[in-house]
């Protein structure tokens, strides 16, 4: 029975629908917490950033084109190893987040204090829209795929992956560019990574699996 309601197109239609408005809601929810709390204070949200801020430092590369090209080549990994479900999810949680982030830095402005206090909000916000999107089976771009391809092939919770390649990037920002930039970039990491931790290994009652979708191969 179960099997007959999986196989049914109507079925396979609200699975991926759901899938999809999560995807979206994740987005928005890393858009709000990279545009509202740390790109004002100028905080690295992930690897892929501090990738691209690297790129402009050192080759004078648009920041625009140097976040293209870092979630471009991601993507095609996503493509090669994690299948096309996968690689629609990223495109979508890309295109996304970059509209949630223009929209919440021009309309929405921190009400904290200080710096601190917006790397600790921003980290917890950024933390839950990535596990969303990690729950999903869908990056939330840039190193965020690596991270997912570790956690699948070594059976762990990808925020561990996640923490140490984006810490090993933020201490190469910091020899290159500027010391004062690791602390808190590294913070941020170290909380959202938890954060991503906790809720990905936190059981759902529902939670979407693309191995539902594997029906058609049986």
């Amino acid at each position: 029975m179960d099997k007959q309601l999986v196989s049914s197109p109507s079925s396979v239609a609200y699975i991926l629908g759901k899938k999809y408005l999560l995807v979206v809601i994740g987005s928005i929810i890393q858009g709000a917490a990279m545009g509202v709390f740390l790109f004002p204070n100028a905080i690295p949200s992930g690897g892929a950033g501090g990738i691209t801020v690297l790129l402009n430092h050192l080759f004078r590369l648009p920041t625009s084109i140097g976040l293209w090209i870092v979630n471009a080549s991601a993507l095609l990994v996503a493509f090669r190893y994690l299948g096309g479900a996968s690689a629609v999810g990223t495109v979508i949680s890309i295109t996304v987040t970059s509209v949630s982030i223009q929209f919440f830095e021009t309309h929405w402005h921190t009400p904290l204090p200080n710096v601190w206090t917006d790397a600790a909000a921003g980290s917890i916000v950024l933390g839950v829209g990535i596990a969303i999107l990690l729950r999903q089976g869908v990056s939330h771009g840039g190193i965020g795929i690596i991270a997912l391809l570790i956690a699948r092939s070594k059976h762990v919770n990808p925020g561990r992956p996640l923490f140490w390649i984006n810490g090993a990037i933020f201490l190469l920002i910091g020899y290159i560019i500027d010391w004062h930039l690791v602390p808190q970039a590294i913070g941020c990491q170290w909380l959202s990574t938890r954060v991503v931790d906790w809720l990905y290994s936190t059981p759902m009652p529902r939670r979407i699996s693309t191995a539902a979708l594997g029906w058609r191969k049986r």
